[in-house]
């Protein structure tokens, strides 16, 4: 006697519910946040070891202007030979909850904001335009930076660390390590160090990469006959140029503030954002805030 198929309708009713869950309003709200955070944490796996030699490049030459130029070749060697190869990935974790943070707040207010955004234009009638997504970039931006920067300012004591001398070196296990002890040492506000700079980084940031990536996408749409694939990378090109180009020198005087440390007379070497600038500028020349251009292209282009 025959049996009905019940392989088939258990199917359909597997797919039936997942696709009733992803209709949930509140999942629904949540996927930008969620999405934005697993693609971002993806990214920095990647490229951790690019933004170590990016960091070691920034802190480099620190108050001179005739200081040679290592090259992101020459720091690789460098930190290999005085370590193990595993050395590119320090800070990993902090990088990973930066991102997990950060990218999760950063893409999820920008998809939100963007959401209601269109719908204001559509029931006028019209579209949005650039200066709605410019708005929405920057807004998205600083507000996920000042969220992240404890988890920012971890990472750049964990792979500046080993530029120290062994005797002095904190040799922090974790984030979780490096957060805990930064605390206990120089109190919790100094987990917002450099927080001025890294809002108006993610801003500039925020406002090349999403900004210019839904604008280079749309032209790109528009005036060429390229596949989906290839018009997404070219934008994201794109927009990771103008990001790098716009941020670079917030995220060079955020490395700065954050790898600080006080001197034998008690004094921080810069008082602040404005004054890194000008102490930079004046003993390194303006063209500092760009070193490692090409590197830091590198390391932004996979997040557009």
């Amino acid at each position: 006697m025959a049996k009905p198929p019940a392989a088939p309708e258990a199917g359909k009713q597997a797919a039936s519910e997942s696709h009733s869950l992803l209709q949930n309003p509140t999942l629904r709200l949540g996927l930008p946040f969620v999405n934005g955070g697993l693609a971002g944490m993806t990214a920095t796996t990647a490229i951790q070891p690019i933004d170590m030699i990016k960091v070691r490049l920034q802190l480099s030459g620190a108050g001179s202007r005739s200081s040679t130029r290592p090259t992101p070749l020459q720091i690789t060697r460098d930190i290999i030979a005085h370590g193990k190869v595993l050395d590119l990935y320090a800070g990993l974790s902090a990088g990973l909850l930066r991102q997990a943070v950060y990218t999760t707040a950063r893409l999820g207010v920008f998809d939100s904001l963007m959401t209601q955004l269109t719908a204001r234009a559509q029931a006028a009638g019209g579209s949005v335009g650039f200066k709605e997504r410019a708005a929405a970039g920057l807004t998205a931006g600083g507000l996920a930076a000042m969220i992240g920067n404890p988890a920012d300012l971890a990472l750049i004591r964990m792979q500046s660390d080993g530029l120290k001398a062994r005797a002095e070196r904190a040799h922090y296990r974790s984030v979780i390590d490096a957060l805990a002890r930064i605390a206990r040492a120089e109190g919790v506000a100094a987990l917002w160090a450099g927080a001025l700079p890294t809002v108006v980084r993610a801003m500039a940031l925020n406002f090349g990469q999403l900004a210019f990536f839904s604008e280079a996408k749309m032209r790109l749409k528009g005036h060429t006959e390229w596949g989906a694939r290839t018009q997404t990378l070219a934008a994201s090109g794109i927009a990771g140029f103008f990001a790098s180009f716009f941020s670079l020198p917030f995220d060079f005087v955020k490395t700065r503030l954050q790898r600080q440390s006080r001197g034998p007379d008690g004094k921080l070497p810069y008082s602040g954002m404005l004054d890194c600038f000008r102490k930079v500028a004046a003993e390194e020349g303006w063209l500092r805030f760009y070193r490692g251009f090409t590197t830091y292209y590198v390391r932004i282009a996979p997040h557009a």
